[in-house]
C-alpha cells in the first residue's frame, strides 16, 4: 500500500532473503529505477543477468581485518564428535551455534543437547516464538548469560555474537548452497578462529546435487569465496529465466551454448539502441570443418578456463581480435596443439562467411558446401565468373547452396583454401 512519489533507487540486501516475485514488484513500481543489490552470495538468477552483461557486477573480496577463514567439515552425525567440538570451544571462552531446523522437536533436542553437554548452558529459539521472548533469548545469549544456542535458520542474516565461534548444523543436506555460506558467516566474526560442522546421516544417502553442495561448501572456505560458491550454485541449480517470475527457463530447449550466443546477441542489439532479426541468430554462421576443433584437457587443464576460452572465440567479431586472443593463449598455455589451431582457423572462417552473409559452412576431405543466408552479401559476377571457368568444380544448388567439389585435404589446410574462396567472393570496398 505504499507509494513512491519518485522512486530512483532500490537498495536490496541479503538479495537471497527476497522471492523473485518481490524483486519484480519493486522494478515495476517506476520505469526507470536504479537497483543494488548486496549479497554475499549472488542468486543464481542474478549472477547469470551480471555474467551475460544484463547487470553491472562489482566485487568486493577483501575481508576485514585479523579475520581468519572458517574451518569447515562435512561430517555423518556423530555423538562423541559433537561432544568434543563443543567442549572445545567451552574451554576456550567461547559459544556455539547449533542448529537444527525443526521446530517441532527442538525443545526435546535441546533436552538432549543438555544432557550430552553438562557443564554447558542451553537454550533454544525458533521463529515461531514470541517476539519479545525470541529477543530476550538472544540478548542473553549476546551478553553470554549461557553458553550453547539450538535454533532453526532464523540466525541466517544480521546475527553478530564475536564469541560465537563454533557451528554445527543438523542435517547440512538439506539447506541449500548460499543458505549454508550465510549460516558458516554467523561464526568467525572477530579474530578467532571459527569452526563449522556440517552433519550428514550418511553419504550414500545424499542426493546428487546435495553432495554437489557439501562438497563445494567444503572445499571453498576461504575467505571472501562467496562469489565462487555462487557460480557453483549456478551450475547446480540452473539460471532460471531472465525475465519474469519463473525460477526455471528453457535453456534446455535450444542448448547452453545457443541460448548463450542469441543472449549476447541481444544484449548486444540493446545496447547498440538497435534492435532487428540480427540478434536472434540470423546473422551467425555455422562451421563444420571436418576434423577435431578444440581446447584438449591437457592443454588447458581448467574446466572453467576452457569454457571461458570457447566463448571468447565464438564471440570474436574480427580476425585482430582472434589474433590477440590466439597470442593470449600462447603466451599462458605454450604453442596452440593442431586442434586447438583448427578451433582457431573455424573462428576465423566464421567471421568471414558472417561478413558475406553465409548461415552454414560444412567442408570435407572431398569438398565443402557454402550455404547463403537471406541476404548474402557476395560479388555475384565474380561468382558467376568461378563457375564458368571451373564447372566441374563450382556448382550451385538453387539460390542458397554451392557445391566445391574439390579434395580438401589434409585437414590442415582446409580453413586456408576456404579462406582464399571466401576473399574471392567478397565485394570490393564501395570508393569514397
Amino acid at each position: 500500500d505504499v507509494k513512491f512519489k519518485e522512486l530512483g533507487l532500490v537498495v536490496v540486501d541479503e538479495e537471497h532473503r527476497f522471492g523473485v516475485r518481490h524483486k519484480e514488484r519493486l522494478k515495476n513500481l517506476r520505469a526507470e529505477v536504479d537497483l543494488l543489490t548486496l549479497t554475499a552470495t549472488p542468486i543464481p538468477r542474478t549472477l547469470n543477468m551480471s555474467l551475460s552483461g544484463l547487470r553491472d557486477l562489482s566485487i568486493i573480496a577483501t575481508p576485514p581485518a585479523s579475520r581468519i577463514a572458517i574451518k569447515t567439515f562435512v561430517v555423518e552425525w556423530e555423538r562423541n564428535l559433537v561432544i568434543e567440538a563443543c567442549q572445545r570451544e567451552l574451554r576456550r571462552g567461547g559459544q556455539i551455534y547449533l542448529l537444527h531446523n525443526e521446530v517441532a522437536d527442538i525443545e526435546p533436542f535441546s533436552r538432549t543437547i543438555q544432557e550430552m553437554i553438562p557443564e554447558g548452558r542451553v537454550r533454544f529459539a525458533h521463529g515461531q516464538m514470541r517476539e519479545r521472548e525470541l529477543e530476550q533469548v538472544m540478548l542473553d545469549f549476546y551478553h553470554q548469560r549461557f553458553d550453547i544456542l539450538v535454533c532453526t535458520t532464523i540466525i541466517e542474516s544480521g546475527i553478530d555474537v564475536p564469541t560465537a565461534n563454533t557451528m554445527l548444523i543438523d542435517r547440512a543436506d538439506r539447506l541449500g548452497l548460499a543458505q549454508l555460506h550465510q549460516l558458516r558467516g554467523r561464526v568467525g566474526r572477530s579474530h578467532h578462529r571459527a569452526y563449522a560442522y556440517f552433519f550428514i546421516p550418511s553419504r550414500r544417502s545424499l542426493s546428487g546435487d546435495a553432495e554437489k553442495r557439501l562438497e563445494a561448501i567444503e572445499t571453498l572456505g576461504e575467505l571472501g569465496s562467496g562469489f565462487a560458491l555462487a557460480t557453483h550454485d549456478l551450475e547446480i541449480r540452473g539460471a532460471g529465466e531472465l525475465l519474469g517470475e519463473d525460477q526455471s527457463g528453457q535453456i534446455e530447449e535450444v542448448g547452453f551454448t545457443m541460448y548463450a550466443d542469441l543472449l549476447a546477441r541481444a544484449v548486444k542489439a540493446i545496447q547498440r539502441g538497435k534492435l532487428d532479426d540480427a540478434p536472434f541468430g540470423l546473422s551467425a554462421c555455422e562451421v563444420d570443418l571436418g576434423a577435431s576443433a578444440l581446447i584438449p584437457d591437457a592443454y588447458v587443464p581448467d574446466v572453467h578456463m576452457r569454457l571461458v576460452l570457447y566463448k571468447r572465440a565464438s564471440e570474436a567479431q574480427t580476425p585482430q581480435a582472434l589474433d590477440e586472443l590466439k597470442v593470449e593463449m600462447i603466451d599462458r598455455f605454450g604453442l596452440l596443439p593442431p586442434q586447438a589451431e583448427r578451433l582457431m582457423q573455424a573462428a576465423q572462417v566464421r567471421i568471414a562467411g558472417e561478413a558475406l552473409g553465409l548461415s552454414k559452412v560444412r567442408a570435407g576431405a572431398k569438398g565443402a558446401v557454402l550455404e547463403f543466408g537471406p541476404e548474402p552479401r557476395i560479388e555475384t559476377p565474380k561468382l558467376i565468373r568461378l563457375m564458368q571457368a571451373q564447372p566441374r568444380v563450382y556448382k550451385l544448388e538453387g539460390a542458397r547452396r554451392l557445391h566445391i567439389n574439390s579434395p580438401l585435404d589434409p585437414p590442415e589446410s582446409r580453413a586456408e583454401r576456404l579462406l582464399k574462396l571466401l576473399e574471392v567472393l567478397r565485394p570490393a570496398p564501395a570508393e569514397a
